[in-house]
């Protein structure tokens, strides 16, 4: 699937959306990926996860992890995919844990998913997490690289889009000055089925 079909479908199911958005950073920026909308629909999803999976094919995963809510869904795709187990990470304070009776046992080869990544701080603390479970570190693949590629995990880093999608410190954000309202898109009502 080319650059250009992933971001038709994108905008097909109504993940890209233009305005003044919160994003899970604390950053503001004119755009926002809502991926969940994309993830309501099975056969889309499975399409998505089916071309993510593909550089990981033959690491022999046996866990897909992700942070949670993002990573809930495509976990569970990717782990059907790669005949894998799926787990996700939930927060607490800083960092991410494993509940509900998960457990990443040492030495297991886990692959880290998400839906988008700007700064990457959800997936960096589910790493941190696998290192102190002392799990292998397979890699990292997300649906879109909001930063164009330039984050660095330290394990192979694999998306399927790289966007550059500017974002702004909220003390230096031009929407803000401009008056421009800040919206929470999580959460809010989206469009119905295309």
């Amino acid at each position: 699937m080319s650059d250009q079909m992933i971001i038709d479908l994108l905008k097909k199911t109504g993940v890209i959306m233009e305005g003044h958005f919160l994003l899970t950073s604390g950053r503001h920026s004119s755009r926002f990926l809502q991926c969940s909308q994309l993830l309501q629909y099975p056969e889309y999803a499975g399409s998505i996860c089916r071309l993510m999976a593909e550089p990981f094919r033959d690491k022999a995963v046996e866990v897909v992890i992700g942070p949670a809510m993002g990573g809930v869904i495509l976990a569970y795709e990717l782990a059907r995919t790669l005949g894998a187990k799926a787990l996700y990470a939930e927060p607490s304070e800083d960092k991410m844990i494993l509940r509900r009776g998960f457990r990443i046992e040492a030495g297991e080869k886990v692959l880290v998913v998400e839906d988008a990544v700007t700064t990457g701080g959800s997936v960096q603390k589910v790493i941190d997490l696998l290192k102190s479970c002392e799990a292998e570190i397979i890699g990292v693949a997300v649906i879109v690289d909001r930063s164009a590629g330039d984050l660095n995990f330290g394990v192979s880093t694999k998306a399927l889009l790289k966007m550059q999608i500017e974002s702004f410190e909220p003390e230096t954000c031009p929407l803000c000055q401009a008056g421009q309202p800040l919206q929470q898109p999580k959460g809010q009502p989206k469009p119905s089925k295309p």
